[in-house]
């Protein structure tokens, strides 16, 4: 994506809001888009990391050392986008081309682990598997090396490429055209699969790189980001205000029925028939834009399939991106990624602090890997009181998120008797969500919150000074993997059991 860029429109546009999610397009994501079938077809290629730790420079040459760790690999480009669409749920047919190699026997076997039909993935006798190999030092990308071959496909091969897309069109509710500028997507292909998608009544959506877009022309959509829409247009990407006049005209030259500029964390802008809106960015953190590109073409081709106006589409597209890219990585959306983050956005930004585990899960990742240290502590919190409150904040000081694992209402019960919670489950989250001290609130039905534990791997683990070390539960798991246990000082003379016991002997005596 381009640079960020401060916004300086010199013309008026729309502004859309936040994004209240209509429930038509809450349903659809439940539904998962109804598994309707949507072609990718592109330039495939496989992403490859190398991931480690740098503690020092090398005596050799002014370049850090990397003392590695894992190495992992993940499809890319055209095969992202085919990820995306099946981490949504739709069912995914991948075309393109590439060597016949080991690259390629990798790409296959993730694809087909995933759910994506590669049967359409046809081997070109003059290149090998585009290849990207990522080296990553303490979550910073050092150095990229890209082993590929961007010659325009031949001849043979992109009749061979069109027969295959053609035999599979029937029965698609989208096609999408992935351009990374590797030589697949010449103009007669584009302008092949066009028309005869055209011709099935199949809406086609394109994620340009080609200077001239031309070839692009008669698509439903085009979704350029702005280092890309100067290249075709000549207007600097620095000039937000000339862009997006460039953009209207664009769209108009091509006949294409929307194009999308996408601004990086500034979100968006839908240029169409009724005019331009500007989509604000919903991301929370950036930390890798690795794929952004290829979730937003993706939501936009689920919403599509599924239904939805262009409007919702392009909002929907806007929130995936904004999940994604507080990943790690070459990442792709998934249906419970995307229903939380339309979830959250509908709901306070307090509410939406209470998190289902997986959820949680997820989010404590993505703060940790920012570099985050992520404190877990639990209890009852009936009858919220300055005790509890001190705590949390105490407990806070030890990182720079605070997860608090509250016992549901049988829990407690469990635990406290039968006359407790004085408060139900509900409105203790929903009280604890309130304070600023608590970054997510998640609920817990086991006698001990030892599976939460294990699931979230916190960095610190803390309980009250009432415990000893040895008594916390999780204490031996947390120190398992690196992590450190801290007791906690508590207020003195305040408890909820004892202002239960006042209330009490009050009540006793005006009896």
């Amino acid at each position: 994506m381009a640079p960020d860029l401060d916004p300086a429109p010199a013309r008026a546009v729309g502004s859309a809001p936040v994004f209240d999610a209509p429930e038509a397009v809450v349903d659809a994501v439940r539904r998962r888009f109804d598994r309707r079938r949507v072609l990718v077809v592109g330039d495939v290629m496989l992403d490859r990391y190398v991931w480690g730790q740098v503690r020092r420079v090398s005596p050799e040459a002014p370049v850090p050392v990397l003392q590695l760790e894992r190495e992992t690999e993940v499809p890319g480009g055209a095969a992202n986008v085919a990820r995306n669409l099946a981490g949504l749920g739709l069912a995914v047919a991948l075309a393109g081309v590439t060597g016949d190699d080991a690259a390629r026997t990798t790409l296959l076997r993730i694809l087909t682990s995933e759910g994506i039909d590669p049967d359409a993935l046809l081997i070109a006798s003059d290149r090998a598997t585009t290849t990207k190999t990522r080296i990553v030092g303490d979550r910073q990308q050092l150095v990229r090396i890209d082993s590929e071959h961007a010659e325009p496909l031949r001849e043979g091969d992109s009749e061979r490429l069109l027969g295959a897309v053609t035999a599979r069109l029937a029965g698609a509710a989208a096609l999408v055209l992935s351009d990374y500028a590797k030589g697949v997507l010449t103009e007669p292909l584009c302008q092949d699969l066009i028309a005869r998608a055209g011709e099935a009544g199949i809406p086609v959506l394109v994620d340009p790189k080609a200077r001239d877009f031309r070839r692009y022309a008669g698509a439903t959509l085009v979704t350029p980001n702005r280092g890309e829409l100067a290249a075709a247009t000549g207007v600097p990407a620095g000039d937000q205000s000339g862009q997006l006049a460039a953009a209207e005209r664009l769209r108009g030259d091509l006949g294409v029925a929307a194009l999308v500029l996408t601004l990086s964390e500034q979100g968006m802008a839908l240029v169409d028939s009724s005019g331009t809106s500007l989509i604000p960015a919903m991301a929370r953190e950036v930390f890798d834009v690795s794929g952004a590109g290829d979730t937003v073409i993706a939501a936009f081709a689920a919403g599509f399939a599924a239904g939805l106006d262009r409007g919702d589409a392009a909002r929907l597209a806007n929130l995936a991106a904004g999940v994604v890219v507080g990943k790690v990585g070459t990442a792709a959306i998934e249906t419970d990624d995307l229903l939380a983050a339309i979830l959250s956005e509908r709901a306070q930004e307090q509410a939406a602090k209470v998190k289902t585990l997986s959820t949680l899960a997820a989010q404590v990742r993505r703060w940790q890997a920012a570099g985050e240290r992520v404190v877990f502590t639990n209890g009852c919190f009936d009858l919220l009181h300055v005790g509890h409150v001190t705590y949390l904040e105490r407990a806070r000081r030890y990182g720079q998120r605070l997860v608090v694992g509250l016992n549901t209402d049988g829990s407690v019960r469990a635990l406290k008797g039968p006359d407790r919670p004085l408060i139900g489950e509900a409105d203790r989250a929903r009280v604890l969500a309130a304070l600023a001290a608590v970054d997510a609130v998640v609920l817990f039905d086991e006698a001990t919150p030892l599976a939460l534990i294990e699931a979230l791997r916190p960095d610190i683990l803390a309980k009250g000074a009432d415990y000893r070390a040895e008594e916390v539960v999780g204490a031996r798991e947390v120190r398992g993997w690196g992590g450190q246990v801290v007791l906690v000082p508590l207020v003195e003379d305040r408890s909820t059991s004892a202002i239960i016991a006042r209330i009490s002997e009050g009540g006793a005596r005006n009896g």
